[in-house]
């Protein structure tokens, strides 16, 4: 029997799911999980489609641990529990295609090559996702991998949404506005043409907020506008990222308070976002726990900023006839939602409070203007259906 395994290798976290090809075509879960926390202290978990546990392993003074080595785990562990299954396919989630990769890619040396080129501007993502191409390179050498880029998704938006307001000459050298995410929003226009074909073809606010956090603006299935723009850094606050910043203050840190470029790259990167503002964890479920008062500050600000952001991207739409929460915040955090919510009230979003705390996937009131949804992303069964269009030509 026949599967593809897909890897999504991230700033924080590695999703990873194996998909069995029981007709040859249509992918089916067989056994999926993440190994999260890395950096603080990594867990994997393991589980079957029906949520039955298949391997637990925490590394509780792993902090030092790197994604390779906890890929090797993963791969070591994965060679002896396939049980008949052949992989035909291995695909990653590749967050920057620049302007040359709008659609998935066989990867050969060449190709890395020109990723790796790219890792400047993604560098907590970039570097990770060619490490796991190259570890699985070197382990099993012997199954294609498939690149699935996420910014492929916002490749074809208006080009006036990509255009940064510096010299024409940098714009043709590739300094412009590219978007993320964009497996999460290819997978939530997918999901949304089966559950609600009249939502995916209206204008419609996806909003992933997770520890990388980001909206998109659609419209008829196609990126409009996105908040990400020529890094991942931009846009929203997000767990250890800044976000949407006046570039004077880049100015001031370097000839002022005497911050080397490196310096100031950790700090917007990796000590910002929740992570700064609160002074506590760039995990909202820390702080949603904590008593701590600068905790409920950055919490606000998250929630302040992204309806902010959604009330731009509004504009860019010319309406709004639905937003869609997803990831790990979107998926789970009625407070959240509820505050970005309430502060969107003036587009005609009415929160129905009892679904939203149930987690329920329609969230408004059948009154509202808005239709305001949940559904959980799902990045590997896209990337899976990207393997199979490349290696079989067809996907279900």
């Amino acid at each position: 029997m026949k599967a593809v395994v897909s890897i999504n290798s991230g700033s924080s976290s590695i999703k990873f799911a194996l998909f069995t090809l029981e007709d040859g075509r249509s992918p089916t879960l067989s056994a999926g999980g993440k190994i999260e926390r890395i950096g603080i202290a990594p867990r994997i978990a393991i589980r079957t489609a029906d949520g039955g546990v298949i391997h637990d392993h925490d590394w509780v003074d792993g902090a030092a641990l790197s994604h390779a080595e906890l890929l090797d785990y993963l791969i070591a562990w994965a060679t002896t529990h396939l049980e008949g299954r052949e992989v035909i396919g291995i695909g990653h989630r590749v967050v920057h295609g620049g302007m040359e990769f709008a659609a998935p890619r066989l990867v050969d040396r060449a190709l890395l090559d020109k990723l790796d080129a790219l890792c400047a501007l993604a560098p907590l993502h970039q570097p990770h996702n060619l490490a796991a191409i190259r570890a699985i390179a070197i382990l099993r050498p012997d199954i294609p991998q498939v690149a699935c880029f996420d910014t492929a998704f916002h490749h074809d938006k208006p080009e006036i949404a990509s255009r940064l307001a510096l010299p024409r000459a940098l714009h043709d050298q590739g300094i412009r506005r590219y978007g993320f995410h964009g497996l999460s929003y290819e997978y939530i226009v997918h999901r949304l043409t089966h559950i609600d074909p009249p939502l995916a073809r209206g204008r419609v606010i996806a909003a992933h907020l997770g520890n990388g956090a980001s909206l998109c603006a659609i419209r008829d299935g196609r990126s409009i506008d996105t908040t990400m723009g020529f890094t991942a850094l931009d846009g929203l606050m997000m767990g250890t990222r800044c976000g949407a910043i006046d570039p004077g203050v880049v100015l001031h840190l370097q000839t002022h308070m005497g911050m080397s470029a490196q310096a100031v790259e950790d700090m917007l990167y990796r000590q910002s976002g929740l992570l700064g503002v609160s002074g506590v964890s760039s995990d909202m479920r820390t702080l949603s726990d904590s008593t701590d008062p600068h905790a409920e500050e950055a919490i606000s600000l998250f929630a302040w900023r992204a309806a902010k952001e959604a009330g731009a991207l509004a504009a860019s739409l010319g309406g709004l006839d639905g937003i869609v929460f997803t990831a790990g915040i979107g998926e789970h955090h009625a407070d959240i939602r509820s505050r970005i919510c309430r502060q969107l009230a003036w587009l005609g979003i009415e929160l129905d409070e009892s679904a939203n705390s149930a987690n329920q996937p329609v969230i408004s009131t059948p009154g509202s203007q808005v239709t305001v949804r949940v559904i959980p992303t799902d990045e590997e069964r896209m990337i899976a259906l990207h393997i199979m269009n490349l290696l079989l030509g067809d996907a279900a």
